[in-house]
Parts: C-alpha cells; sequence; structure tokens
C-alpha cells in the first residue's frame, strides 16, 4: 500500500512545472522544521557555530536551511523518473569529469568518496546517466516499501545498488572495472577510525580507503551542489591513491583523514547543504 502510494505520489509530481515542486518542497521543508526534537537542532547549532565560528544566529539559519532542503530534495527524488540521459544536463552539470574517466583508465575501478551533502541521490543518478558504471552502497531501509521504492529509482537511472554489508559483492565489481560509491561522513561508532574533522576527532568509516588499498584503486572525492536555479553540479576531485605499506591501519588511516578533509572543505564551502542534524561527533575516542 505504501509502495503504491509513493509511487503514485512520484506520478504526480512528475506532472508538475519545476517552480512548484521546488515551492512545494521548500514549504513542506519549513512544516516539518518545528517538528525536528528541540535537542537535535540545539546540537546542530552547537556544533555548526564551534566547526564555523560563526554566532548562533548564523549557526541556527544554516541548521535550518540544512533541514529544510530536504523538502526539495524529497520532491527531486520523486521526479527522477522525468531524468534520463537526454535530458539529464538540463538537470545536473558535472565539473570535473575528466578526474573519473583518469582514474577508471588505470583499469583497476575506483572508489567514489561521498557525502551527506546537496542532493546524493543526483550525484549517483547523473553519474550512471552519463555511463560512468557506478555502484550504489546503501543501506537497508527500516521501511521495505520505501527502500523497495528507492531502490528502483536508482536502478532505472542506471546504478547497481549493494548493501553495505555485502563487501565480497563490492571487492568484485570493483575488480569487474566499477565504481564503487560511498558515503564517508557518518558517525561510525566503534567500527571507525578516528581522524580530525572539523579539529576535533571523529568516528569514521574507513570502507572508502580500505577497498582503495585492496588492489590499489583510486579513490575519486566527488560532490553535489544546488546552484540558484534550481539546478545541481557535480564537483569531481582528482583521485588519490591508498599507500600500500607494512602497516594498513596506518595507511587507512592517512587516506581517511585525507578524503575527510575534503569533504571538511567542501562543507566549509556548502555549510547549508550539509546534514548537520546527524551527531557526528557522537563516539568518542578511547582514552589513552
Amino acid at each position: 500500500m505504501q509502495y503504491r502510494l509513493v509511487k503514485g505520489l512520484s506520478a504526480l509530481v512528475c506532472l508538475l512545472p519545476a517552480w512548484l515542486r521546488h515551492f512545494i518542497g521548500v514549504l513542506t521543508g519549513t512544516l516539518c522544521w518545528p517538528l525536528v526534537p528541540a535537542r537535535r537542532r540545539k546540537m546542530a547549532v552547537a556544533n555548526i557555530s564551534r566547526s564555523l565560528r560563526v554566532d548562533e544566529r548564523q549557526a541556527a539559519a544554516i541548521a535550518k536551511a540544512s533541514a529544510v532542503r530536504f523538502g526539495p530534495m524529497f520532491m527531486e527524488v520523486l521526479h527522477m523518473p522525468c531524468l534520463n540521459r537526454d535530458n539529464i544536463d538540463r538537470y545536473v552539470q558535472i565539473t570535473g569529469r575528466e578526474h573519473l574517466e583518469t582514474a577508471l583508465q588505470l583499469g583497476r575501478g575506483a572508489v567514489l568518496a561521498t557525502a551527506h551533502t546537496g542532493n546524493w541521490e543526483l550525484l549517483g543518478a547523473a553519474l550512471a546517466m552519463h555511463d560512468f558504471p557506478l555502484v550504489a552502497v546503501v543501506q537497508r531501509q527500516t521501511n521495505p516499501a520505501m527502500d523497495s521504492f528507492i531502490n528502483e529509482y536508482r536502478t532505472k537511472a542506471g546504478m547497481h545498488v549493494t548493501y553495505k554489508q555485502g563487501v565480497r559483492e563490492m571487492v568484485k565489481l570493483l575488480g569487474a572495472g566499477k565504481i564503487i560509491g560511498l558515503l564517508m561522513d557518518q558517525d561510525n561508532h566503534n567500527r571507525g577510525v578516528f581522524v580530525e574533522f572539523f579539529s576535533r576527532p571523529a568516528s569514521t568509516p574507513q570502507g572508502a580507503a580500505a577497498l582503495g588499498r585492496l588492489n590499489q584503486a583510486p579513490v575519486v572525492p566527488a560532490f553535489i551542489t544546488g546552484n540558484p536555479d534550481g539546478t545541481h553540479r557535480v564537483i569531481i576531485h582528482p583521485h588519490l591513491t591508498v599507500p600500500k605499506t607494512a602497516d594498513r591501519e596506518e595507511d587507512i588511516r592517512n587516506t581517511t583523514q585525507q578524503l575527510t578533509k575534503i569533504i571538511e572543505n567542501h562543507v566549509r564551502r556548502y555549510p547549508h547543504e550539509w546534514f548537520w542534524l546527524h551527531n557526528r561527533w557522537k563516539t568518542k575516542p578511547p582514552a589513552i
């Protein structure tokens, strides 16, 4: 029932003009903002103030904008069936695609390291529609209907979808020359490696560096940001090569730190597009 309801809503959204989709999205996000728990809003404001060195008023505005944007994002996801290889450039432009092409020419596949900033679903869709062999590594949704819905749209865009637990499949696909897309900007509890993020130790997923080290696959940082006219721009950085010394843990930690610094620089430039409502520094490093 839920699946059919969301599909019906998607079909309706696909009939709407861009300005109305955006208006409804902003309105939805704005109406939902007061529903965010007060402790979560307070945490976001504190983290923004500390990270960006801004006052409480500025931090509160950034926190609200970073939450409200989920309304337009949801509308964009519902509109995804209207996107295809012929019209994708009207919605998403790609800067630095030569960096990803160069990485793939090495013949070892590639790891795409990205973050929860901008509309990351459109990032994957745009790359797939430009014929990049992207594999979306995703978290299984607690709601099976929504899990089926979003994965159906990812697949229609040209992505191969695998779940985070499918490490063997990731390794196999990487060896076959695919691009493994990984989000690496959320607290990873006691499974992460601690690196500096906005001058504070943060438990960080090490999958991008670990996969890259496995067979010297290049790791390519990439993000997406919104334009004032409602379109989007993908920003692809030159690839990193993970060192392969006798000290595996240090190789992974150093590369994870490099990638995290690139993410930090992007968030500094587009702070209102990052997911500040997530408690990035929840896990504390072990006492020495």
